[in-house]
């Protein structure tokens, strides 16, 4: 018995070494990343100028109007970006017109996440040509993060009562980001935009056949280790409340493309509502991501992230905001 006890007991500390070995550790914010770029009346840009952590930002603000604050933003829209002068245009073309037609304070959250092109200097541009100064940031991390971890600077920077993330490819509808805002302002919690109703639509079965295996793969994976009452986890194109932004995002730990799952997963563990929106997509090319390799990776990824908070390697604690 006692050699069995034993053997328990080391195959419990082997997993959890395994799991802490493999578990995923933010990398400290650099200095000049908690800075953004803008632009002015005159359309040239301004010297960069310090962004605002959410907790640091003042207490209240979340429930003022307009009228009672300058600094008032109804909502942000983070938009993460790696090498996207060829796409991010279309996106804004298309979201640009939804936000001005809210008739309230918004900013756009440009996050470069370590581009290799000009992806900033685009962006500043086009807002400079078609919308209104200063309402669209750029921050520009120092090297490339992944999704989630771009995702996770910008929503932490973000001043909105509500906060969206969205893909630079535009391949969510824009135009369906109404839908979302109502639900949250009904649910105070998350909407999901939701491909689920496509299965079976052109959009879905003219990709490839390793396309779609691999994604059904994966789902069965989300199913069995993380969320089960979600039908697409993946989606770009999530809006929260200002209450769960600031009961996501400073606890992220997963910086890759699975970090989608992590956020369901902690606004789950936080008993905040999630409405799964059904939305307009389209594929667009020029995904970033490598099939084989990153699907294995989002694999692993996943399974460390459920056992982690199983196990209490990640707990209910924020993660630490460190700077270098």
């Amino acid at each position: 018995m006692f050699y069995v006890v034993a053997a328990l007991v080391a195959l419990i500390l082997a997993v959890y070494a395994a799991v802490f070995a493999f578990s995923h550790k933010p990398r400290p914010v650099h200095k000049h990343e908690q800075f953004f770029e803008t632009t002015v009346a005159d359309g040239s840009v301004s010297p960069k100028q310090p962004l605002v952590a959410l907790e640091k930002q003042a207490h209240g603000r979340k429930d003022t109007d307009a009228d009672d604050d300058d600094d008032y933003v109804f909502i942000s829209v983070v938009v993460p970006c790696y090498n996207e002068t060829k796409r991010l245009g279309v996106m804004l073309e298309d979201a640009v017109p939804v936000l001005d037609a809210l008739k309230q304070p918004y900013e756009v959250i440009i996050v470069d996440d370590g581009s290799r092109d000009k992806t900033p200097e685009f962006a500043l541009e086009w807002a400079s040509q078609h919308m209104k100064p200063g309402s669209l940031r750029v921050t520009r991390l120092a090297k490339n993060r992944g999704k989630g971890g771009a995702v996770a600077h910008g929503m932490r920077f973000s001043r909105g009562k509500y906060v969206l993330f969205a893909d630079a490819d535009g391949a969510s509808d824009f135009k369906d980001m109404p839908r979302l805002l109502e639900a949250v302002k009904v649910n105070d919690g998350v909407a999901i935009g939701s491909r689920a109703h496509m299965v079976g639509t052109d959009a879905v079965v003219k990709r490839s056949f390793i396309r779609n295996f691999l994604m059904r793969g994966l789902h069965l994976l989300v199913w069995t280790f993380g969320v089960r009452t979600i039908r697409d986890t993946q989606c770009g194109f999530k809006l929260f409340s200002r209450r769960a932004t600031e009961n996501i995002f400073p606890y992220m730990h997963t910086e890759g493309w699975i970090f989608d799952v992590e956020v369901l997963m902690l606004a789950q563990r936080k008993g905040l509502a999630i409405a799964e929106i059904p939305i307009s997509w389209h594929e667009v090319e020029g995904s970033k991501i490598d099939l084989a390799a990153d699907s294995i990776k989002m694999a692993i990824d996943l399974v460390v992230t459920r056992v982690a908070y199983i196990i209490g390697v990640y707990g209910d604690r924020e993660v630490n905001f460190k700077v270098e």
